[in-house]
């Protein structure tokens, strides 16, 4: 999670990491996870593979399409989870 402040400056990647905090037993593809975020699928697929790229998120890869889940990393959790906080108070 080396780049978590370009991340918190982005809606888009705080929306995505808020919703799979929120839920965190899900996994979801781009289509699924734009259409909660309503944003783009093209941006929200480049959002999530920056996400995996700094283990928030874990992509599951298939020949047809890629899944997303939340990290089961505590530590990391525990730092999305004062990020939220913070944000919300903001």
């Amino acid at each position: 999670m080396a780049d978590t402040n370009r991340t918190i400056q982005s809606d888009l990647h705080l929306k995505i990491m808020k919703f799979f905090h929120e839920n965190q037993a899900s996994i979801d593809t781009p289509r699924g996870v734009s259409t909660w975020v309503r944003e783009d699928r093209a941006i929200v697929m480049k959002a999530l593979e920056e996400l995996v790229g700094m283990k928030i998120l874990v992509a599951h890869r298939s020949t047809s399409t890629t899944g997303y889940s939340y990290t089961r990393n505590a530590k990391i959790i525990s730092k999305i989870e004062k990020l939220l906080k913070k944000r919300r108070a903001a």
